[in-house]
């Protein structure tokens, strides 16, 4: 009897098992990537420099600059809608000079795509432009003439067209339909020929054209990355000639993982502003908190998408 009932429950088991193993293979597979993503980095970079009965001279100064650039990407089946946010701000206090301003940045951008071939997206965007702080004449004298303000100039735009994203290291958005507001809201800026202004009071004045813009990122050793942005627009309505280029490069390089260093450089040509080509270079090393939500979804995707941890 004890055999019977030993042969019963080995069977009985087996097919338990069995049962289990197949419907354990039937199960769907579930897809774990999350469609949000967040890729941040804040940054606070410190400098010094004292001096005392020094024959080369010199002048006591401290420093400081702030930055925030975060990425927030939604990524699922087609869509891609991806949100750019760069703050920057930060000052130098030199004694017998005073406190000037040595980095004042605002940078939004949102771009919402659907795929219709492979790496290419039908997208529409908006993007905004501008300042925290006055800028004067004088190396930002306050006693100098003033030149800016926030949102004097604030240059805003709003277009649609296509994006081209082949690899990870490589993004273009080309809008041959984009329209840029630049808003003069200060009204002792609102002068005739002021950011292209036409008439003295006027503040905005209305562009509309092909907006082409482009990132690069490279990766040109380990804990090095430098992030290539540039861009160019071209006024259908009046000059089309006249075009409005900028670069902006950022080096970064990691020390340990709260302190890093960087070094910028931003090049601009806006016949509006200035006939000149206008160039900003800034370095700075200290602490830095990076927000990394996970993974990359693929190789064939984009380098801010990532897999929650």
């Amino acid at each position: 009897m004890r055999r019977v009932l030993l042969v019963i429950s080995v069977l009985t088991g087996t097919e338990i098992t069995a049962q289990e193993i197949e419907v354990k293979e039937e199960l769907p597979v579930v897809d774990t990537v999350k469609a949000w993503s967040v890729h941040a980095q804040n940054t606070l970079m410190l400098n010094q420099a004292a001096f005392s009965n020094w024959v080369g001279g010199g002048a006591n100064n401290v420093g400081w600059l702030a930055g925030a650039n975060y990425n927030i990407t939604y990524e699922k089946d087609n869509v891609l809608w991806e949100n750019i946010i760069i703050l920057g701000f930060g000052q130098n206090n030199t004694k017998g000079i005073g406190t000037r301003k040595t980095q004042d940045v605002v940078n939004i951008s949102t771009n919402y795509g659907r795929g219709f071939a492979e790496h290419w997206y039908f997208s529409g965007g908006a993007s905004l432009q501008t300042q925290f702080a006055s800028g004067y004449e004088d190396g930002n004298n306050p006693a100098a003439a003033k030149i800016s303000s926030l949102m004097a100039p604030g240059y805003v735009n709003i277009g649609a067209g296509i994006t081209y994203r082949p690899n990870n290291d490589l993004t273009v958005t080309l809008r041959p339909t984009n329209a840029r507001w630049t808003f003069v809201l200060d009204k002792d800026l609102q002068y005739v020929g002021t950011y292209g202004l036409k008439n003295d009071g006027d503040s905005c004045l209305f562009q509309f054209g092909f907006l082409g813009s482009a990132v690069y990122k490279l990766k040109v050793m380990e804990n090095v990355d430098l992030v290539n942005t540039g861009s160019v627009f071209s006024n259908y309505l009046d000059h089309p000639e006249r075009l409005v280029l900028s670069y902006n490069g950022v080096l970064n390089m990691k020390i340990n993982k709260y302190i890093s260093a960087n070094i910028t450089l931003d090049l601009l040509y806006d016949h509006n502003q200035i006939q000149k080509t206008q160039l900003k270079q800034t370095l700075g090393i200290g602490f830095a908190y990076t927000i990394e939500k996970g993974k990359k979804r693929s190789d064939k995707k984009d380098n801010r998408s990532w897999r929650n941890n």
